[in-house]
């Protein structure tokens, strides 16, 4: 019974704790599709892979979420054409790079402000090397849920110049007065697939009103509404896989006793492995991680420490559910191996260069 009840409460906490930035990932993503202009968006981003990749993971100081809220609005950014290494960049690197957790992390970590300074690093150089590794291939969709997909259009389309409409605009690919003609996700916002073919569909602006969108921007309050009905319809969706995620992060929690996965903290390698695994688990919100983090500072190595930093936000066992809405499988494994590869090298090096 104790332990049901230490279960429940852990649950509770993270979906508390994640909510909130889910909310806020939910509304940039919105704001994204009706009220961003695609074009003017995707002309500021660099041609530069690597530039582009860089500006994938500085954009978290423009969208300051969580590693729960920005899964949302990196779908947005691939389903508005946006180079695979932005998207990526953005992805890994946004729940740590931006203001607010830096701030955390300063806050929780003052006496050692290296440790705030090397998580951003760290940070950038996991999440540009990762983005750089997706962007040479040259057709993501085998790698996306199949829904997203087929919202993304052929690459060879936006290769020759021409930019992937994804949103209301969208709309002038079929004929006006054909709903069918328009993709569920564009007359509904994100959506639900219950089954090949069908979607959970809330009422959406009249057919007509939509088709305007094509060569005009609606009124004010027509956007607002749609971006109201496009926040519930991703709240429904992507709530509902994070209350699974927090369910199985609750239950692992409760299931393997902290005292087998700190035993390992001992030397350089083993610290690392067991804060990394303790990152995994816990699933805490990158704005108070570093605090977590801080309880472990007297025990654990600088670079196990900081292990616990950077991947954790990455890949946590309460995003993975997330995540599987926008990749498969095999897409998601490639990351959680690359993040840990990559962040293990660094933080190893700290623990016998640095000490």
């Amino acid at each position: 019974m104790v332990q049901l009840n230490n279960g429940i409460t852990l649950f509770f906490s993270l979906l508390v704790e994640a909510m909130p930035f889910l909310l806020l990932g939910v509304i940039f993503s919105s704001v994204l599709l009706l009220f961003v202009d695609e074009q003017k968006l995707l002309a500021l981003i660099p041609r530069n892979v690597l530039l582009a990749a860089l500006a994938g993971g500085l954009i978290g100081f423009l969208f300051p979420v969580c590693e729960c809220g920005n899964i949302p609005v990196a779908r947005r950014l691939l389903m508005k054409g946006a180079p695979t290494a932005v998207a990526i960049g953005f992805l890994l690197a946004a729940p740590t790079v931006n203001p607010i957790v830096f701030w955390a992390t300063w806050i929780a970590f003052r006496d050692q402000p290296e440790i705030v300074f090397l998580r951003v690093g760290f940070t950038l150089i996991v999440a540009m090397s990762i983005a750089l590794i997706f962007s040479a291939q040259a057709d993501m969709r085998p790698f996306l849920q199949d829904n997203l997909a087929r919202l993304m259009g052929d690459p060879a389309t936006s290769s020759s110049g021409a930019i992937p409409r994804s949103g209301p605009a969208a709309l002038a690919d079929g004929p006006a007065d054909d709903p069918e003609a328009v993709s569920p996700l564009l007359r509904s916002g994100t959506f639900l697939l219950q089954s090949p073919g069908q979607v959970l569909q809330l009422d959406v602006p009249p057919a007509q009103v939509l088709a305007q969108v094509a060569t005009a921007p609606p009124p004010l309050g027509v956007r607002l509404r749609m971006m109201v009905d496009n926040m519930v319809l991703e709240m429904r969706e992507l709530g509902a896989v994070l209350i699974l995620g927090s369910a199985i992060a609750a239950f692992v929690q409760v299931a393997i006793p902290r005292d087998v996965i700190l035993n390992l903290g001992q030397g350089p390698v083993t610290s690392i492995v067991a804060m990394m695994a303790l990152a995994w688990v816990v699933s805490i919100c990158s704005t108070v991680d570093s605090f977590f983090a801080l309880s472990f500072a007297s025990v654990f190595t600088s670079g196990s420490l900081l292990a616990f930093l950077v991947f954790g936000p990455m890949i946590d066992l309460k995003n993975i559910s997330l995540l599987l809405t926008v990749f498969k499988g095999r897409a998601i494994l490639y990351l959680f191996l690359l993040a840990a590869q990559i962040t293990f090298l660094l933080t190893l090096i700290m623990n016998l260069y640095v000490g």
